[in-house]
Formats: structure tokens, C-alpha cells, sequence
């Protein structure tokens, strides 16, 4: 068992998820390299996605601190508020909300699936305002004898990226080593896990993040420090994870966080109607749009294999 299978995890869903090629896509962006898929937005639990493997073991970490709320924070269409909300209803547990931005005149796509877990959502005007209405509420629940437990924003902590050091494992099991996997990155957990994962690996897999709203300078930074955390959670040896640059590319952020480009709005129309797949316009879509312009600039050679790791959100289409 490796060092990650140690680690308390609740059954949230089954795995693997599947790797499928992307023949009509990349067929229909000019050839290039053969173009696979991770389908992590197939997972069976709260409509998918990456925050699901990442909470298998926060939710664990929870648990064993006899934590009877969960408490993080996110935008009102978060999808990791949305599977912590999840989460929580199938543990039996109490989750608390700190979203950012005016309630809803109307709930929608994830705020509608909070509320139909049962979350309690508290709204706050910024992103920026979000640490301190957390740590309220953690203390007020506290003094009325609660026991909360606070998990940061899209659980990117070193528990929350051994979910995808796991998770590469899983991959190699079903196919060769990539050359490239690309994917979205925002809070940088899974961006942390996927590049551990293919250290320990001993691969030489490139992970190239597309970011959804940080600079790269800024993301690549926070994929840093979680790595940094991850050999004293496992018990290994910190060298092992002496990772090269990190690589974050953030010129597929347009306006800003969730605000669709029109590379992003291609990329949902044109993965859909080539492979039936649904992307996100706060993050998939972004990613695959940086993914695709690389194929027709020539980025990658022609005999590489690129993975797109499809981390879910699909939901936010019914907002």
C-alpha cells in the first residue's frame, strides 16, 4: 500500500474514472498530438468533479476530530461548497457556507443543490471577506459547544492534494505515463497533487495548469507550498518531491474569475458537439481553451500524448 492508501478515507464514490481519446476533437482543431481525456467529472457522488476525491480524505480528517459541522468558503456557484454541502449530508453532519456575493433572487445550478443539502449559507460582499466570516462562524459555533471543523477554500491542502497523488496512481494503473497533462488550477490542490504524484512516480510527465483567475506567479507559488507540506503528511522524504519550475499559464483568465472569453465559450461548444462532453465556463472550459490553442500553435509534438484532466463543474451550466 503506498504512502497516500494509509490515509483515512471515507467511500464517497468508486473509482477509477475513465480515460477516453478525443478523436473527433482533435480532429476537428487541425491534428496534433493524440488527445486523451481523465472523465472526473463522471464521478458518481454530487455531480463529480476534483473537490470529490479531495474531500474523500478531508471529510476522513473531519471525522477522526469528531467534528459534528463543516465549515468552508467559495463563491455562490462554488462547486467544492457544493460537494463539502455533500459531504456533510452523507456523513450527518452540519455544514456552514461563507459564499461571496448577493444572494440569489432565484437559486440555481450549485447555490440550488446547497440548499437541497441542507447547508447553511452565509453571504459576504467579497472574496476578500470570506477568512474573517469563516473563522465567525467557526467561534460561534464553538461557544455554543459545537465542534466545527474549517477546511480551506477548494480543500487545497496537503490532505486535499494526497487525493491526487492517489489519483495518478489510479491513472497509471489504466494507461502509459502522458508526456503532458493539462488541466484547470485555481487554489492549486490538485495542481500540487498531480505534480507529487508524478514525481513519486518517477515520471517525467509535464503538468501544465491553466489557470481559472490567479496570476502564475501567485498559483504557482501556493502549488509550492502545499507540496512542501505533503512529506511530513506521508512520512517521506522531502527530496522526493524536489519538483522542477512549476508551470501555471495564465493567459486564458479574460475578464477574471467565472467571466466566460470567447476561447472559453469555443471550448464548450466545440468539445460538446465533437465528443458530447460538458465543460464549465468558470474552469474547464478555460483550461481546454488553453489547450487548444497550444495544439494549433504547434506546442506539442505530434507523437505526444496530452491528457486533459477533466476536473468537473459542469453544473455551473444551469446557473
Amino acid at each position: 500500500m503506498s504512502a497516500v492508501g494509509a490515509l483515512p478515507s471515507v467511500p464517497l464514490a468508486p473509482y477509477p474514472t475513465a480515460v477516453e481519446d478525443l478523436f473527433r476533437l482533435r480532429a476537428a482543431i487541425g491534428g496534433g498530438p493524440r488527445l486523451l481525456i481523465k472523465r472526473d467529472d463522471t464521478i458518481g457522488f454530487a455531480f463529480g468533479g476534483n473537490k470529490v476525491r479531495k474531500l474523500r480524505f478531508v471529510a476522513a480528517d473531519a471525522v477522526r476530530h469528531q467534528a459534528d459541522t463543516l465549515i468552508t468558503s467559495g463563491g455562490v456557484q462554488s462547486n467544492h461548497a457544493r460537494v463539502t454541502a455533500a459531504a456533510a449530508a452523507k456523513l450527518g453532519l452540519h455544514c456552514v457556507l461563507v459564499a461571496n456575493g448577493e444572494p440569489p433572487a432565484r437559486h440555481t445550478a450549485n447555490a440550488l443543490l446547497d440548499r437541497l443539502l441542507g447547508a447553511e449559507v452565509r453571504y459576504v460582499p467579497s472574496r476578500e471577506a470570506r477568512a474573517a466570516a469563516v473563522a465567525d462562524a467557526a467561534d460561534e459555533l464553538r461557544r455554543a459547544g459545537r465542534r466545527p471543523y474549517v477546511i480551506p477554500v477548494g480543500a487545497s491542502t496537503p490532505l486535499g492534494a494526497a487525493a491526487f497523488i492517489q489519483a495518478t496512481e489510479e491513472l497509471f494503473e489504466q494507461i502509459d505515463p502522458p508526456d503532458v497533462i493539462v488541466h484547470a488550477t485555481s487554489s492549486g490542490g490538485t495542481q500540487a497533487g498531480l505534480v507529487a504524484g508524478c514525481l513519486l512516480a518517477g515520471v517525467k510527465t509535464r503538468v501544465l495548469g491553466i489557470s481559472a483567475d490567479e496570476s502564475s506567479p501567485s498559483l504557482g507559488r501556493d502549488v509550492r507550498r502545499i507540496i512542501d507540506g505533503l512529506p511530513a503528511l506521508l512520512g517521506i522524504d522531502r527530496t522526493r518531491l524536489e519538483a522542477p519550475p512549476i508551470e501555471v499559464d495564465d493567459r486564458y483568465v479574460g475578464g477574471g474569475y467565472g467571466i466566460p472569453t470567447d476561447a472559453s465559450r469555443e471550448a464548450i461548444d466545440l468539445v460538446a458537439r465533437t465528443e458530447a462532453i460538458f465543460l464549465d465556463p468558470t474552469y474547464t472550459a478555460k483550461a481546454v481553451a488553453g489547450l487548444i490553442d497550444a495544439v494549433r500553435r504547434g506546442d506539442f509534438r505530434t507523437e505526444d500524448t496530452v491528457l486533459f484532466w477533466h476536473t468537473g463543474g459542469q453544473v455551473a451550466l444551469f446557473a
